[in-house]
């Protein structure tokens, strides 16, 4: 058994541990229950749970958390727009996200999924140096797609 101070106490019945903790105003948690006897310790049950509780928020607060973003071409975009989606695009992923590349095909436009196939090929060239293939293309109904991440030697920028 371990006091309120940190200090060994030694092996002692479980009763005995009780009366101490009362005494002590204080909880008896078991910190080891696989051990040979059994280890204890005298502890402030709210104040450990508190502490716990506090640095749970604090490692979360240092994860980032990668986000997807989405960019949405058409067959027939521009070639001026298309740039614009690019550096969208390229921005997003300097951030450290991912991002979506959809493609919608519009009515007769199902029937040309190898123009779409295309468009996204060549969105994905320009891209080439900050990022590799995630999610290969697919057909989700009348959405062709692609994931695109950052590389993982490229540095991110933080914002």
């Amino acid at each position: 058994m371990i006091d309120q101070d940190g200090k060994m106490i030694g092996i002692i019945n479980l009763q005995e541990a009780i009366s101490q903790a009362e005494r002590a105003g204080l909880d008896l948690a078991e910190i080891s229950p696989q051990a040979n006897p059994p280890i204890a310790k005298i502890i402030d049950w709210d104040k450990y749970r508190y502490e716990q509780t506090k640095q749970l928020q604090k490692s979360r607060k240092h994860q980032k958390t990668i986000e997807i973003k989405q960019v949405r071409v058409s067959l027939k975009i521009s070639q001026h727009d298309f740039e614009v989606k690019i550096k969208q695009a390229e921005r997003f992923l300097t951030e450290g996200s991912r991002v979506k590349v959809s493609l919608l095909l519009r009515g007769r436009e199902i029937t040309h999924q190898d123009l779409g196939r295309d468009k996204l090929e060549k969105f994905y060239d320009q891209l080439k140096e900050i990022s590799e293939l995630e999610q290969t293309i697919q057909l989700t109904g009348h959405e062709l797609s692609i994931v695109i991440g950052a590389k993982r030697n490229a540095k991110t920028q933080n914002p």
